[in-house]
Formats: structure tokens, C-alpha cells, sequence
């Protein structure tokens, strides 16, 4: 048996250890396939059942997975830069109007898609309060999931007020080339402003299922809620970003 890292810790310990290091450090890639389970039952001279509950750490950490019949495997992870400030900056509205994350995603060579939904659903409490109803009021969400190379990477949910949309484009859970900001502005409520707000908690059941979280993945919660010229709100867009698949990026520009 070899010496291993931690030796004072339980096998199965030692067992996630070593294998963690040799992830983070970059020694087994994503993609890599782990030694099978015979083999470092030997390696740290353990029961196999040893070897499976140290592997079972780093499934939960999100590190490795487990594909029946053929072993385990360091995952692959998609990342995106998360960049807020570019919802706000104008862009010139053309039939083949693409959305800003498949522009982005396609142009670095990966392959965006997304799952559009729409209801009407009773409003939470922090909806409620974000667009100045009662909890429980009836709005209009577009609920869709993003993803990259056919793996989901966020969460992005829009509500609105049904008496301002319920007629209108936003009601299809088709994609609507010019943006639902721009369909708010044809029907009279165009944003002026946006009160940006991100909560960093754990993901609630119906995040974890859409999003195929592992265990004791944390997310950021982005609130973007928008206003007319009167201070009235009229959308407030939540997005979800897993922890492990978003870097967020602010740019500033000085006053002079």
C-alpha cells in the first residue's frame, strides 16, 4: 500500500482526497477516466465498498461522474462569463435578431439552445415585492432554461403583470426576436431604468430539477427588475447562475 495525504483520515477520505488533488491540479482532465474501482481498492489496500464511498464525495462535489457500466469520469463543466450590464446596451433590432447569450455561446465555438415555457402562476413573495403586488396575484412567466452543448447552465424566468402583457407577444412560448423589453415598449411601458440585486443562497427543489444540480451547489440569484419613466415596475426577470458554471463580470466606466 501506497503513502498517501491525509493518512490520518478514514480510507474513504484519503481515497476522495487524492483524487481531488489530482483534479484541481490539472493532472486528470475534464473527460479523464478514473482508475476502476478494483484498482484503487488495491492502491489503498480497502474494500471496494471503501472505494465507492470516497468516489461518492466527489460525485457530490460535482468533481466526477458515474457512467454504469464503464467507471467514473472527471466531468465536463460549462462555463460562461455572466455579464448583467450588457442587457442594457442597445443593439440594432434586424429579422435575424439572435438573443445575446446564443451570440455570445455560439462565438466562442459552443453550441447555445434554450427551453422556453409560459404560465400563469400565483406570485412568491419576492416577485410580489420586486413588481408591487400582493403575493398570490396571477402573473405571466416566461420560464427558460438555458444551455450550453446541450448541458443546462442557468436559469432565466421573466414575470410580468397579466394586465399589461396578456394579449401580446409575450404570452408564446416561442422566441421573440425582438426582445420582451421591446414588446413592453409597443404596448406603452417602456423601461427606463433597472434596479440590479444578487443573492448568493442555496437552490431551491425546482432549481436543483432544472438544472441537474449535484449536492451543496450554491447559486447566485439575479434579480433585474425594470421601470417605466413613472417609477412603475413592470418586469423583474430572475436569473439563477450555478456556482460551479458562472463567472460574473461587472465593467465600470469613471465619471470624469
Amino acid at each position: 500500500m501506497e503513502a498517501h495525504p491525509h493518512s490520518g483520515a478514514p480510507a474513504y477520505q484519503r481515497i476522495a482526497a487524492t483524487f481531488r488533488a489530482r483534479i484541481t491540479s490539472g493532472e486528470l482532465r475534464a473527460g479523464d477516466q478514473l482508475p476502476t474501482e478494483h484498482t484503487i481498492a488495491e492502491q489503498f489496500g480497502v474494500a471496494r465498498q471503501t472505494v465507492r464511498t470516497g468516489l461518492s464525495l466527489l460525485i457530490a462535489e460535482g468533481l466526477i461522474v458515474a457512467r454504469r457500466p464503464h467507471g467514473h469520469f472527471v466531468r465536463r463543466r460549462e462555463h460562461m462569463i455572466y455579464r448583467p450590464q450588457e442587457k442594457s446596451r442597445p443593439r440594432p433590432v434586424t429579422p435575424e435578431m439572435v438573443d445575446r447569450f446564443s451570440q455570445q455561446i455560439a462565438a466562442e465555438g459552443r453550441v447555445p439552445s434554450q427551453r422556453i415555457e409560459v404560465s400563469l402562476v400565483q406570485a412568491g413573495a419576492d416577485v410580489a415585492d420586486r413588481l408591487r403586488v400582493e403575493p398570490g396575484v396571477t402573473v405571466v412567466a416566461r420560464r427558460r432554461v438555458r444551455f450550453i452543448n446541450g448541458e443546462p447552465i442557468n436559469i432565466n424566468d421573466s414575470h410580468f403583470p397579466l394586465e399589461l402583457v396578456k394579449d401580446s407577444a409575450i404570452m408564446s412560448p416561442a422566441y421573440i426576436p425582438r426582445g420582451t423589453d421591446q414588446v413592453l415598449a409597443d404596448l406603452g411601458h417602456r423601461q427606463d431604468r433597472a434596479i440590479d440585486e444578487i443573492l448568493i443562497r442555496m437552490p431551491t427543489p425546482d432549481e436543483i430539477h432544472r438544472l441537474s444540480l449535484g449536492p451543496g451547489t450554491p447559486v447566485a440569484a439575479h434579480y433585474d427588475t425594470g421601470y417605466t419613466a413613472d417609477g412603475r415596475p413592470v418586469r423583474c426577470t430572475v436569473n439563477i447562475l450555478p456556482g460551479d458554471r458562472h463567472r460574473i463580470v461587472f465593467e465600470r466606466s469613471w465619471l470624469s
